[in-house]
């Protein structure tokens, strides 16, 4: 389980966003890194129970840097009062969809998919959710899926107004192919986040995302 001085340590991170206070705290900061690394490890090696396609991912490369990049960005905050996992095949940086954990005070969440593929991969996916609907269908409206997940994220930002190039309004998938993301996720508070059955959590909802991760996979593919 996730110590509860993770958490903390981010909270008070959000209040004192400044390099002399991170320095000031660097044993804290240490400690939650450390914390985090070691809870990745675990649901990396219980993760690949049931996704083979993993056995290579090393935890280390799955936890993102807590620097921010601030070059294009208006809030120079230098630290992002976040942890993240990332557990995909291709890894961080690669394509591929994946398996994703968010750590931050009263904004955790736990899901996954495929975030913002180029246009060529993006395509792919569309031809397979158009050639395969009857099964992405039953993939995103199955029982337990429906349960923790609800659907696939359709918000504003993630979806196109109008229908891609090559699709009619009337086709039946319609709406998930206008989606530039096919990532689903679930909120976690704060008291689950470090109670004792985080870990249990986290992998069902990883477990009932894999066959749309590997449905995803296979469109990326070809």
């Amino acid at each position: 389980m996730l110590a509860a001085s993770t958490l903390r340590f981010l909270a008070l991170l959000q209040k004192n966003n400044t390099k002399e206070w991170f320095d000031k705290n660097r044993k804290m900061y240490e400690a939650a890194k450390a914390d985090f690394l070691q809870f990745t490890a675990t649901i990396v090696e219980k993760v690949n129970g049931f996704d083979t396609t993993l056995s290579h991912i090393q935890p280390k490369d799955c936890v993102f840097r807590i620097n921010r990049d601030v070059r294009f960005s208006k809030d120079k905050s230098p630290y992002k009062n976040n942890m993240g996992m990332s557990i995909a095949k291709a890894g961080k940086k690669g394509v591929s969809a994946g398996y994703y954990f968010h750590l931050q005070p009263g904004e955790s969440f736990v899901g996954g998919g495929l975030y913002m593929p180029m246009p060529d991969d993006l395509k792919k996916v569309r031809q397979e959710i158009d050639y395969c609907f009857e099964e992405f269908s039953g993939i995103i409206t199955n029982k337990k899926f429906k349960s923790l997940y609800g659907d696939l994220d359709k918000s504003s930002e993630l979806s196109l107004s109008r229908p891609p190039k090559g699709y009619n309004e009337d086709n039946p998938a319609i709406a998930y192919l206008k989606l530039k993301s096919f990532i689903a996720f679930t909120a976690l508070t704060d008291e689950e986040v470090t109670g004792k059955n985080i870990e249990r959590k986290i992998i069902q909802a990883f477990e009932t995302l894999h066959p749309l991760v590997v449905f995803l996979n296979r469109g990326l593919e070809g």
